[in-house]
């Protein structure tokens, strides 16, 4: 099966009919169409009065979250933490976005940037992309060597352990998209000019590189997916269905009080998966 990048311009403002026809069906996801926006807007805000009464408990409590946003380019890390935040205190909610490290950064111990963004009492941090870049864009670009990336590979866990032990509640999430998906994304950023800002010159350098992000991805999930910091795959062709089932993954593990699991609903279990569960997938996204 030919790659779909075969012969794609992302410059040619006109997007191939097989990526645009194929785009929500790749990667094999289930649904062939978006979720209707009247189901979707009634279901976000159900979940986002949810979120509103959790941060009133974590307030109460003094309780932390964090959440980690992982998946590659396009797959709506942004998106769905705009979402997540639009209607919580932004006093108690950050958005740890971390740009490449500078000189000094990169003669420290890897973790230590991103502890500084570790939550206080009450707080929730939001991860747009986290230490977990050096399993995946560092590994595959290049920008650390092999014994840097297993000796990351072998830490992580600890590292994350010593967070849940503290007490800090810690998600994780891969935002999973398929090829086709992911270019006609690439290429609606390009030729929009209120979202060309969006794509960068790594972005377009990785395009090639697709498998290699994969086994990247397939590696780092297993050997980082433990008991007390799991990864929880998130399939987002349909960026409507992956914001609502990843907020639900959210409060479905958390007790607070005014929990209302009726109004939280049901997993979709055809596009939530375990990280062992995902690994076992005949998938090509």
């Amino acid at each position: 099966m030919s790659d779909p990048i075969d012969g794609f311009d992302i410059e040619n403002p006109k997007l191939p009919k097989a990526i645009k026809k194929h785009a929500m069906e790749s990667g094999g996801y289930p649904y062939d169409h978006k979720l209707d926006r009247k189901i979707y807007d009634e279901r976000m805000h159900e979940l986002q009065k949810q979120l509103v009464t959790l941060q009133a408990h974590l307030a109460a409590s003094g309780e932390r979250i964090m959440i980690v946003f992982e998946g590659r380019d396009a797959a709506g890390k942004g998106g769905t933490i705009k979402r997540y935040l639009e209607n919580l205190n932004p006093r108690y909610s950050i958005i740890a976005a971390l740009p490449k490290p500078n000189d000094r950064e990169r003669t420290q111990w890897y973790f230590q940037r991103y502890v500084d963004w570790m939550p206080a009492a009450t707080e929730t941090v939001l991860f747009d992309r986290s230490w977990y870049n050096r399993a995946g864009v560092e590994r595959v670009m290049g920008f650390c060597t092999p014994q840097e990336t297993e000796h990351f590979l072998d830490e992580a866990p600890e590292f994350e352990k010593r967070i849940t032990e503290d007490g800090i509640h810690l998600f994780k999430f891969w935002l999973s998209i398929g090829r086709e998906m992911q270019l006609k994304r690439f290429h609606d950023r390009r030729h929009d000019p209120l979202k060309v800002w969006k794509l960068s010159p790594i972005d377009l350098e990785a395009l090639p590189r697709w498998n290699d992000y994969s086994e990247a991805r397939d590696e780092m999930i297993k050997r980082t997916h433990t008991e007390h910091a799991p990864w929880t795959v998130v399939r987002t062709n349909d960026k409507r269905r992956g914001r609502i089932k990843l907020i639900q993954s959210v409060l479905h593990r958390l007790d607070y009080g005014g929990k209302d699991e009726k109004a939280i609903g049901e997993i979709d279990p055809k596009i939530v998966y375990s990280g062992p569960d995902f690994l076992k997938m005949d998938k090509t996204d």
